[in-house]
């Protein structure tokens, strides 16, 4: 049991580095957030987790490798920049339009976007079959396919309480905001979303 939490301690530290990263979900979560509040967060790491979950299982039986299908990276990185882009112009869009206001919801779903922003993202499934696989490999000589449980358990509550708090705090701000600051919050997180999305583009096209 000693064991089991000394290494579940190993798996939270290192997966500090993914989870409270900046990247193309947390910008959406704090939009999401400023409407929706903690439960938009939740939505958004149970859609991540939808694409979590069997990436974990993939890697612990071994299916999923850069040898099997080396040119993933340059197609994810492709698709998840138009994702990102298309994110972006609906964003945009919303906030043009009159009578927009930090209570009018989203067209689109924040489980959904969850799933989108993980699936497309390079980095996050990157990171997953470099330092992931890593920790999924250490726990499986010890504890077999139990190992895999373990690890992400130990992670994935990381992903939920980031996320929920996040949001839940980026709701509170909008007490404190103007409907023409929150637009141009929404914007400039907006323009994140760009940011991202041509990275991606790069890292895929070089």
């Amino acid at each position: 049991m000693i064991q089991i939490i000394e290494f579940a301690s190993l798996v939270i530290i290192i997966s500090a580095s993914g989870v409270m990263s900046p990247g193309p979900l947390f910008a959406a979560n704090i939009t999401y957030g400023l409407r929706e509040g903690v439960k938009s967060g939740i939505k958004i790491a149970i859609g991540h987790s939808i694409v979590e979950i069997p990436l974990v299982i993939l890697l612990g039986i071994g299916v999923f490798s850069l040898e099997i299908f080396p040119e993933f990276k340059t197609v994810i990185s492709i698709f998840g920049a138009f994702t990102l882009f298309g994110f972006a112009a609906i964003q945009i869009k919303t906030i043009l339009e009159k009578n927009q206001g930090i209570s009018e919801k989203p067209t689109h779903g924040p489980v959904i976007t969850g799933i989108l922003l993980s699936a497309l993202n390079p980095f996050f499934i990157i990171w997953w079959i470099t330092i992931g696989f890593k920790l999924i490999s250490d726990s499986m000589i010890i504890w077999a396919f139990a190992g895999i449980l373990i690890v992400f358990v130990s992670h994935i509550w990381m992903d939920f309480a980031w996320l929920g708090i996040t949001a839940y705090l980026a709701s509170k701000s909008k007490k404190i905001i103007s409907n023409r600051n929150y637009k141009i919050m929404i914007l400039g997180l907006s323009i994140t979303l760009i940011y991202f999305g041509i990275t991606f583009l790069i890292d895929g096209i070089t």
